[in-house]
């Protein structure tokens, strides 16, 4: 007899569920305590890849409270990848939808920077574009500048202080988080991600070109949420970030 796939996944995923009827073991005995003790290691499993995958919203939730939040996502979003680096991709949304945590409200956003943050440890490696004829175009001809990001570039945006909060939980001596809005940029110069704060408008201006925009319809872009933006500081970040693999002076 062959166990339907989706209720071998959900009695997987879920210990109150029964052994699915007619599943036998190697020696075509009924599962049975054999299930029991696979179904408890996959548990732990990836339970386990969760505090690994989040370790600052583990930090700030306690371990007993995510280990009883990792079982309520496993059950909701079981693996679809034996990649154990991609899982969890789903669980920024699954902690916006929670109403027993309505009140710590970074959280989600905590989750996408803990979870793009993996993604910029394993995108593809590139080569940084020569930047250093940029020091010679005219104003005119930068704003022409087209670019192409590497794909370890991420961009978030906030309504909650979420590069305060990550360093102040991964980072010894860090300041207490303050209150308002931030923007992060993660980059990947090196091995290691690298998470930055953004000043204001640069989010704006980072996405438009990741979206094909020249650097001056970017900067057009940027200042209709911030009147003051300039761009001197986001474009050092992005250089220093090894963020740029190629330039189009043609536009």
């Amino acid at each position: 007899m062959t166990v339907p796939q989706n209720l071998f996944t959900g009695a997987m995923m879920d210990a109150a569920q029964p052994v699915p009827e007619g599943l036998i073991d190697g020696n075509k005995r009924p599962a049975g305590r054999r299930f029991n003790v696979y179904r408890n290691n996959v548990a732990v499993s990836l339970t386990e890849a969760m505090h690994q995958a989040f370790p600052v919203i583990t930090k700030l939730l306690g371990t007993q409270n995510m280990d009883g939040l990792a079982g309520l996502f496993l059950r909701a979003h079981p693996p679809t990848s034996p990649l154990m680096m991609f899982y969890g991709a789903e669980f920024p949304a699954f902690l916006a939808q929670m109403p027993q945590l309505a009140h710590l409200g970074y959280l989600p956003d905590i989750a996408r920077l803990e979870l793009q943050m993996r993604r910029a440890y394993h995108a593809a490696d590139t080569a940084m574009a020569d930047a250093a004829f940029l020091s010679d175009l005219a104003p005119e001809d930068l704003m022409a500048l087209h670019a192409r990001i590497a794909p370890a570039v991420t961009v978030i945006k906030s309504s909650w202080p979420i590069y305060d909060i990550w360093r102040f939980n991964t980072e010894d001596d860090a300041p207490k988080p303050a209150s308002g809005a931030q923007d992060v940029l993660i980059t990947r110069p090196e091995f290691d991600p690298v998470v930055q704060l953004l000043p204001q408008g640069a989010a704006d201006w980072i996405i438009a070109l990741q979206n094909g925009a020249s650097f001056g319809t970017a900067f057009e872009v940027a200042l209709q949420s911030t009147p003051s933006f300039d761009l001197t500081t986001p474009l050092t970040m992005l250089l220093q970030g090894g963020a740029f693999i190629e330039f189009d002076r043609k536009g």
